[in-house]
């Protein structure tokens, strides 16, 4: 399978789980009723909407929620950017799946608040279904929408011990945020790329490694590896031979006449001439 394809295939998958959910949930329930999953207490399909990021977490106010929405745009069109690159070079599918779960996972949100305002309705919290566009027209402009989180996990709603320090006898519940699918897949992602992904944080030192190593030899190093071992050698005595010599004893010039007379007076005499 091409990279290109596979990237493509986990983002379309996340997208249309997230939205069919979301779109369920928005017409079929009213704001704050609980579904059981698979009759579990502590698994719950629970309608909430939130005007802010991820796991209910809120930025308040019009014009934070406009810079949230422009954020997210900007966030995708960076992840959009940096998934190109990574297609077109040699990483892992699992990598490539880390970001596009990501990327998935924004666009998620982002369809929430783009669109969802111009053609849901209302859901209030006296009770009521939305409607799916409505003749009046949605509830929200362009980029004001809210997002649908319906996940909730309670594992555990208890109350804290009296000897526990400061907050001894308070309430205590564990996990308390509600999320959607979208939000599921960002942190997937994520937690992927940092628990199997490690190798993408080194992966500069890692192309300088290869780099190195796939550096051509010289003609002269070529020569050498091809020759005999016993060629080698000799020839390597040689070129020490001869940096010894230009250490050690230096050029040397040729003797003049006189220095030549000096030298046979300073031979000794052979006896019985």
């Amino acid at each position: 399978m091409k990279k290109s394809a596979l990237v493509a295939g986990v983002i379309f998958l996340v997208l249309i789980i997230d939205q069919c959910l979301k779109i369920w949930v928005k017409t079929h329930m009213n704001y704050g009723d609980e579904i059981k999953i698979f009759g579990l207490d502590w698994a719950l399909i629970h309608f909430v909407e939130n005007n802010g990021m991820a796991f209910g977490i809120s930025l308040g106010g019009i014009y934070g929620k406009l810079a949230l929405s422009l954020f997210r745009i900007i966030a995708v069109g960076f992840l959009v950017y940096y998934l190109r690159l990574l297609i077109r070079s040699n990483v892992s599918a699992g990598l490539l799946v880390s970001f596009a779960l990501i990327l998935a996972g924004a666009l998620g949100n982002i369809l929430d608040s783009a669109f969802y305002g111009l053609i849901f309705s209302e859901s209030p919290y006296h009770g009521g279904l939305a409607e799916l566009f409505p003749q009046d027209g949605g509830y929200a402009g362009f980029l004001h929408g809210k997002v649908v989180d319906m996940l909730y996990f309670p594992l555990f709603d208890t109350y804290l011990p009296e000897w526990v320090p400061y907050w001894g006898g308070s309430h205590f519940m564990f996990f308390k945020p509600v999320f959607n699918i979208a939000d599921l897949s960002i942190t997937l992602g994520v937690i992927n790329i940092l628990l199997f992904q490690r190798s993408f944080f080194s992966a500069p030192a890692g192309e300088e490694t290869m780099a190195t190593e796939q550096t051509p030899p010289s003609e002269d190093e070529a020569q050498r590896e091809d020759a005999p071992a016993s060629v080698i050698a000799g020839t390597e005595g040689e070129e020490e031979e001869a940096s010894a010599e230009a250490a050690d004893i230096g050029p040397r010039e040729k003797p003049g006449p006189l220095e030549e007379a000096g030298e046979e007076n300073q031979k000794p005499s052979v006896e019985g001439d």
